[in-house]
């Protein structure tokens, strides 16, 4: 084989190794974040659909107060609570516009994890095309056989 092809082929799988797969881990775990603030609106949006569904007026909850150290409090009026609405600000909602607000990020988060999702296919396509490129290169047969994962 002669040294420019060689070269083509080591300039691919830089390409690969350095470029594409490192840029395909960081939209798999952008995404995976995504994922989490989705479980963690489900789970809020579930509790409070409990609060309202079984009247509760007061609380008595244990807070966790940081490094796993949690207290007992009461909440004389649970009727109110305050929502993280994103960067490091804190709204107090009645359940019902609580509800409101989560229904409005799960659809937003929705969304962003479509995004992430169409841009991982995308990488993962470019990096099979790239190994197709390199296959061709080194003149080897088309397999045939079930499709393989590239990452």
């Amino acid at each position: 084989m002669d040294s420019y092809i060689q070269e083509k082929i080591h300039k691919f799988e830089e390409f690969v190794d350095g470029h594409l797969k490192p840029q395909l881990v960081r939209a798999i775990a952008e995404r995976d974040k995504v994922f989490e603030q989705q479980k963690i609106f489900s789970d809020l949006r579930r509790s409070i659909e409990n609060l309202e569904k079984n009247s509760v007026t007061n609380l008595r909850t244990m807070v966790n107060l940081g490094s796993e150290v949690y207290m007992q409090a009461d909440v004389p009026d649970a009727q109110r609570i305050f929502v993280d609405v994103g960067l490091g600000f804190h709204v107090e909602f009645t359940w019902t516009e609580a509800l409101n607000f989560i229904a409005l990020r799960e659809e937003k988060i929705a969304r962003q994890i479509e995004e992430y999702t169409r841009l991982i296919s995308s990488i993962k396509a470019r990096i099979k095309l790239v190994c197709e490129g390199i296959r061709e290169l080194l003149q080897l047969p088309a397999e045939k056989s079930l499709p393989q994962r590239v990452f």
